[in-house]
């Protein structure tokens, strides 16, 4: 198992932000994920940005695959951070796809 590997699972029930590669942003428990970083996320919301509106949240109750191939970051958040932001009020460009 490499030190990534070791990190990721050190994730495993705790809330993430995933970041794709297509320029998707995603909020939810990790509950798994394989050797190639496919993820299983529980509770898991998309968040879409926009800079004429608030963000759009967009939920997915139950569990979401999000294939390994697609994963750009993936990082754990701060929950009380996370809900102290008032989402409606941020305003912000949309994300792109990572172009390679």
């Amino acid at each position: 198992m490499s030190g990534n590997d070791t990190k990721l699972t050190d994730l495993v029930g705790s809330q993430v932000t995933v970041i794709t590669n297509d320029g998707k942003h995603y909020v939810g428990v990790l509950r798994g994920y394989d050797q190639t970083w496919n993820l299983l996320l529980q509770e898991c919301q998309e968040r879409v940005y926009s800079t004429k509106s608030g963000v759009q949240v967009i939920a997915n109750p139950g569990i979401y695959c999000i294939r390994g191939d697609n994963v750009a970051i993936v990082g754990e958040v701060d929950e009380e951070a996370d809900g102290a932001v008032d989402l409606s009020a941020v305003r912000a460009a949309p994300l792109v796809p990572i172009r390679h």
